[in-house]
């Protein structure tokens, strides 16, 4: 997870559809500001250009209108992940909060051998950042055997985003002209920015070596 600014002024269909005895929440509009909002990425997983998508409530709405239809409650996110939370997560980090600092109070990480799960870890002690984790844990590494093989090729995803990251991450250090280090190094800046995927396991790359933090955390914005 990352943090992502959500636009204040609500679709229109919103306040329309409320009125209807069974209005729709993911009118047209609604679904163009929310993938621009959320950077066209799920917002748990943070998988880019979801094929399953789904106009999620963060907190669930149980047939109450105000939350059904509350602009703020309604996130962009994969049908993997969507169905992993359900109603099951409620009290978790809200990732268009800047103070919760999901890619800071947790900690993102991925080994480079197959089917090997990823490590998801509290940085911050916390009821919120604990109950995320477990949201995170059972996103990246499943649950049931079938939710199990969905994580498995969603980790797959990660380890080849990785590999391109790191590839840039080596070839700017390796790199002695400074138009080729230039090169590479707006190459990094891509891959940390919240539009790519999976920003927050490339972040802790950064984060988890001195060097490339100085080097480099200035772009984990």
């Amino acid at each position: 997870m990352v943090y992502f600014e959500k636009s204040v002024t609500e679709p229109a269909s919103l306040a329309i559809e409320k009125k209807k005895k069974k209005g729709s929440h993911s009118g047209y509009d609604v679904l163009l500001a929310l993938r621009s909002d959320f950077k066209d990425k799920c917002y748990i997983c943070e998988c880019k250009k979801p094929i399953s998508i789904n106009v999620e409530h963060f907190m669930p709405h149980k047939g109450n209108k105000d939350l059904k239809f509350d602009w703020k409650n309604l996130f962009w996110s994969c049908y993997h992940c969507n169905n992993i939370k359900s109603y099951k997560f409620i009290n978790i980090l809200n990732c268009t909060i800047y103070d919760d600092y999901v890619d800071k109070k947790i900690k993102y990480q991925i080994t480079i051998f197959p089917k090997e799960q990823a490590k998801i870890e509290a940085v911050e002690m916390s009821a919120k950042v604990a109950e995320t984790v477990r949201l995170l844990n059972a996103v990246y590494n499943g649950t049931t055997e079938l939710k199990k093989m969905g994580s498995e090729n969603l980790r797959d995803a990660i380890r080849e985003e990785i590999d391109r990251f790191r590839t840039s991450l080596v070839n700017f250090y390796k790199s002695s002209l400074p138009e080729s280090k230039s090169h590479y190094e707006r190459e990094i800046r891509e891959h940390l920015n919240i539009s790519s995927n999976f920003t927050a396991f490339k972040r802790w790359i950064i984060f988890d070596s001195p060097k490339m933090k100085n080097d480099f955390e200035k772009y984990c914005i």
